[in-house]
């Protein structure tokens, strides 16, 4: 297979494959895990948009791509995770050490549990706090969509992330039963469209084939309009969707597996 004969099915996971933020979010990710999952970043057909690792192996990821010469592939981890407290000051405490660290991006997850219970305002105070404390670096939320379950909840939570200055909505830790869904995305998606399609959308969890992900292109294609998909506005928070778009890229899936993705 070479560039220049790609299938139509190929060149729809090579999308996806540029999409993705490659994900190790496991309680036993050791180094040697997370240098073979920077070693998976780059393909023949193209890299991945990120790698998320936890904060303590964000210095090694950068150290790691630096060594392989890939400059391209940002590193992004989490903060507030996987529980989503709502102590303000200890989420832009993690906040700041992962940008200290190095990371481009930080995932962190809204204090959904406080929402879900009434407070309306933690949430919007530690977005915005996180988001101070990111500067220039982008900030992700997770407003944890199969816990809110009902539409009306998911509108509210992501409105609150959205006007709070979150760079991306994401549905998802990846950690509970329910992660990301279709149903969830496209209320999401709405919601970015509705506030000017700045804020970029990450569907984590649960997203496991081309298939699946080619599902939520069309559906991002559908509501925001063509071209709006990039890796500046849409990724896909997966580890085990690697090995399904290599098979379709006719490339060996060797990735290791990460836990909840």
């Amino acid at each position: 297979m070479t560039l220049k004969n790609l299938t139509p099915q190929q060149i729809a996971a090579q999308r996806v494959l540029q999409l993705m933020d490659l994900t190790s979010l496991n309680a036993d990710d050791s180094d040697a895990d997370i240098v073979a999952l920077c070693r998976q970043a780059v393909r023949p057909v193209g890299s991945v948009a990120a790698l998320c690792v936890y904060p303590r192996f964000v210095a090694l990821a950068k150290a790691t791509l630096c060594e392989l010469a890939v400059a391209d592939v940002l590193v992004a981890t989490v903060a507030n995770f996987p529980a989503g407290g709502e102590d303000v000051e200890a989420a832009v405490a993690e906040t700041r050490f992962c940008i200290e660290a190095g990371a481009d991006e930080v995932d962190v997850v809204f204090p959904y549990r406080a929402f879900m219970a009434g407070d309306v305002v933690n949430g919007a105070k530690l977005v915005a706090a996180c988001k101070a404390a990111c500067g220039s670096k982008t900030l992700k939320v997770i407003i944890e969509s199969g816990e809110l379950k009902t539409p009306e909840l998911i509108r509210q939570a992501s409105l609150i992330a959205i006007q709070s200055g979150a760079d991306f909505i994401k549905t998802s830790t990846g950690k509970v039963t329910v992660n990301a869904t279709l149903e969830a995305a496209e209320v999401m998606l709405k919601v970015i469209q509705e506030t000017g399609a700045r804020c970029g959308f990450k569907a984590a969890g649960g997203v496991k084939t081309a298939a699946d992900a080619a599902a939520y292109l069309a559906l991002a294609d559908r509501i925001m309009g063509a071209g709006w998909v990039s890796p500046q506005h849409f990724r896909f928070g997966a580890s085990s969707l690697l090995g399904s778009l290599l098979a379709v890229l006719d490339e060996k899936a060797d990735a290791p597996s990460s836990e909840g993705y």
